[in-house]
Order: structure tokens, then sequence, then C-alpha cells
């Protein structure tokens, strides 16, 4: 799949500091799933020593100016992790997402992301760097995920009025299922065909992930997902699948 020129030009931007050692592409980009202004750009930065105040500064000031110009409602996100602490799954780390530098893990599936489908931008494969991801390497992401965010989302049905929330979760549900039961990793467009909805709603699900303007009723799509949420983590506790 052909590189958007956003990321080619953040790439440059990246490897210029000169403390960024390698720059790793997972989400929909490695898996051949990206769909251009429905997925975000997934991007993971290795550095050769701690982000520390001036690195982050300067980082804001690159997706600032990115996501200003050519990278504008790409949501290009990235994770900066010092090459040192990869080991170490708990480790927060500085990411850009959504306008902002937040500190986050790097998280189990994106690894598995990485090293089952990911490629470098520049510096090393992920292969390299990253530690191999088992089937049941994968299964145990997929339950930290649905145990974890989604089950404190399932825990406040109020948040599932939000359209997106509401898509996301029936994707994701899907998706941990499919590795809970399979030990790899599923496509969101092959998520889509596999949610716990009526088809109505799948074909609305799928005709968003393609771009195309579907609008769904707010409030049952909110109550489908919901109760999808509930059943999945309910599930993934008892490790039934």
């Amino acid at each position: 799949m052909m590189t958007p020129p956003a990321v080619e030009e953040f790439a440059r931007d990246l490897a210029a500091l000169g403390w960024v050692t390698d720059l790793l592409v997972a989400g929909s980009l490695a898996t051949g799933d990206y769909r251009p202004g429905v997925s975000d750009l997934d991007l993971v930065a290795l550095t050769d020593g701690p982000v520390d105040a001036p690195r982050e500064a300067r980082l804001a000031a690159v997706h600032r100016r990115l996501d200003a110009g050519r990278a504008a409602g790409l949501h290009l996100g990235c994770v900066y992790v010092d090459g040192a602490t990869i080991p170490d799954g708990h480790r927060r780390h500085p990411t850009w997402t959504h306008g902002q530098l937040v500190q986050r893990i790097l998280s189990g599936v994106t690894r598995a992301e990485l090293v089952r489908h990911g490629y470098a931008l520049f510096g090393r494969p992920p292969g390299e760097v990253l530690p191999p991801m088992s089937d049941d390497d994968v299964r145990a992401a997929a339950r930290a995920e649905l145990t974890g965010y989604w089950a404190w989302a399932a825990r406040r049905p109020w948040l599932w009025l939000d359209p997106t929330l509401a898509d996301l979760g029936l994707t994701s549900m899907a998706r941990g299922r499919h590795a809970l039961r399979h030990g790899d990793l599923l496509s969101k467009t092959r998520a889509v065909e596999a949610a716990a909805a009526p088809a109505w709603l799948i074909g609305q699900l799928a005709a968003r992930r393609r771009g195309q303007s579907a609008t769904s009723p707010r409030i049952r799509t909110a109550l489908i997902a919901w109760r999808d949420a509930r059943r999945t983590v309910a599930r993934a506790r008892r490790q039934v699948f």
C-alpha cells in the first residue's frame, strides 16, 4: 500500500531530529486496510533515550505544523518509546493523538500489529526491535483491552450515545472476540462484517467504513453497541469464547 504523503513528510521531520532511531507503521496502514479520511494513521517511533520536556516540545511543534497542513483531518498519531524501555509493557510513553500529547502504554494489540504486519519507514524492521507475539500473546493483549478500557466504557451507558464510540465499540468487540478465539488479528473492515448487530446496522457501518454518508438511529445504535460490549467484556473475564 502506498504511504500517504503526510506520513512521508512526518518521517523526514522525525529523522531530521537526530534522536528518533526508528519509525514503525501499525494499524490499518500496516494491515492493508487503510481507508483515507476514515482510518487513523497509527505510528510508533523509537528514540535513543527518554523523551524529556524539550524533546516533547519539539515533537508537539512537528505535529501541530503537520496537523495544520498536509496531515489535516488524517488523525496522524504516534507513540514515542525510549528504545531501552521496549520490554516494559506497562510503561507509559508520550503519545500524540487527536491534537494533544498524552501519556499512554504501547498496547499489546499495537505490538502484535507491528510484529505481524508492521514495517519501518526508517530504521529497523519491527521484528528486530520488538519481541515476537505468539497466538496466546495476542489473546492476552485482546483480553487486556476488553477488560480494561472497554470494561470501563461498558459501565457508562451514556457514553455510547456518541456515534463514533458506538461504531468503534461494535468493531472492537468483533476484533476482540476473533483474537480470543483464534489468536490473530482481524482488520476493521472484516470486523464490521462480524459485528454483533442487525443486518441494517452492519450495512450502515460498512458504508461509513467506505467513507460514505450513512446515519444510524442514535439511541437504538447506542443500545445495541453497549449491550454487545457488556456481553463481550463479561465473556472475556470468564475466558469463555
